[in-house]
């Protein structure tokens, strides 16, 4: 079994490898096959964004392809920065500007107005038009400054429920035991290790 990952962001690739626990599936990735694929994520929604990622890159490379796209929803900023997340600070924005601009967006609210959420969603493109969707959600806080150099994205912000610690100040293990991206990719790694050895699907 193959599977292509669609992105560009080996932050990502790195967690997801982790996840998928399939005896003989392979994990491929776009610079595995030498293949230079940038999708304008110009979608409204985290689900349009998974869908048509996954759906170029299959169509490129003719492999089943796996695209996710992520979003932290802000309750006190109504969803804020959502789907726009990865460009919250601009189209070339790193990181750091994202996840201070928004810092500076709640800097007046106190602990218990900061409550977020990641919520990530999966789409895996299997055959021409047609493809599965997956989510996976982790509720937790804004902290009031970063803390931690462990993740990528918001991480070094996000206090998940049930933690004093934030994404960033956990080991990979810890953060894929609970997170969002997680939650999702354990959905899809079951389905398909169903598919493969149950055919319960």
């Amino acid at each position: 079994m193959k599977i292509l990952l669609a992105t560009n962001n080996k932050d990502k690739v790195f967690e997801i490898k982790k996840i998928f626990t399939i005896p003989d599936l392979q994990l491929l990735t776009l610079w595995d096959l030498n293949l230079e694929i940038d999708v304008n994520e110009d979608q409204n929604t985290l689900e349009g964004n998974a869908i048509k990622k996954a759906k170029t890159v299959f169509e490129i490379s003719g492999i089943p392809s796996v695209a996710d796209d992520t979003g932290l929803f802000v309750e006190i900023l109504n969803g804020k920065p959502g789907v726009f997340s990865s460009r919250y600070a601009g189209n070339n924005a790193t990181y750091e500007d994202n996840y201070l601009k928004l810092l500076k967006e709640l800097e007046k609210f106190p602990d218990d107005k900061r409550s977020a959420y990641f919520k990530t969603v999966v789409c895996y493109y299997f055959q021409p038009d047609k493809y599965l969707l997956l989510d996976g959600i982790c509720k937790g806080k804004i902290a009031f400054q970063p803390q931690g150099k462990n993740g990528f994205g918001y991480d070094p912000i996000f206090i998940p429920n049930g933690f004093s610690q934030t994404y960033a100040e956990m080991s990979i293990e810890q953060k894929n035991a609970i997170s969002h991206r997680n939650k999702a990719f354990t959905k899809l790694n079951d389905y398909l290790y169903n598919l493969k050895y149950k055919h319960t699907f």
